[in-house]
């Protein structure tokens, strides 16, 4: 990266949007001096300035939730970053994987990605987890178990099965929906992030 062509604003701050390097998920947006860009290119690891504290701040440096730097790039004005990182831990403080988990879309379903429809339903299963509410199916699959969970994953993997053989496609595209929800209610079960899923995906099509 040629340092001179990045233009920092009348603070000496550039933004930068970090983005899980694997997953290509947005997971925040931080500001950058040049000392910040510097030591993350020497590091390695997401370094950044804290406009409140006036001083250098590394990502994951108290909380552990750590960003290893694979790639820097800038665009075509020189006044934006994005970085790709690996990510140790959630990006946001709220323990969530991305700062962007809220969205003001009037029908946000229409707007998602195929990804992020399978991390909102993760995520959706893992709140049910840590927060819940009575009368919820989520809820009473995970009061029951591993066991009851694991039976429910072979009965929906043999109907899954089942629509397969009789060919029929909208049959197969429910028991299949239906296989992959109570998969990702065993990955919470056994807290199996979904992260590290897609970890192994990506280590196997390399």
């Amino acid at each position: 990266m040629d340092l001179e062509n990045i233009k920092y604003n009348e603070a000496g701050l550039v933004p930068a949007i970090v983005q899980d390097y694997e997953t290509r998920q947005v997971l925040m947006m931080a500001w950058m001096n040049e000392e910040a860009l510097k030591m993350t290119l020497d590091t390695k690891k997401a370094t950044f300035y804290s406009r409140s504290r006036q001083a250098l701040w590394v990502k994951g440096e108290t909380s552990g939730n750590t960003q290893t730097v694979v790639k820097v790039d800038y665009d075509c004005d020189g006044d934006t970053l994005l970085l790709q990182v690996i990510p140790a831990g959630p990006a946001c403080h709220t323990g969530n994987t991305s700062c962007f988990y809220r969205s003001l879309a009037v029908n946000p379903e229409t707007n998602l990605g195929n990804m992020e429809v399978l991390t909102m339903l993760y995520h959706l299963i893992a709140d049910r987890k840590t927060n819940p509410v009575e009368g919820s199916y989520t809820n009473y699959l995970f009061e029951k178990g591993v066991d009851k969970i694991c039976k429910k994953i072979g009965e929906e993997a043999a109907e899954t099965i089942i629509a397969a053989k009789n060919n029929d496609p909208d049959e197969l595209i429910y028991e299949a929906s239906d296989l992959i929800y109570h998969l990702l209610v065993l990955l919470n079960n056994q807290n199996v992030d979904l992260e590290s899923l897609f970890h192994e995906l990506t280590k196997r099509h390399k």
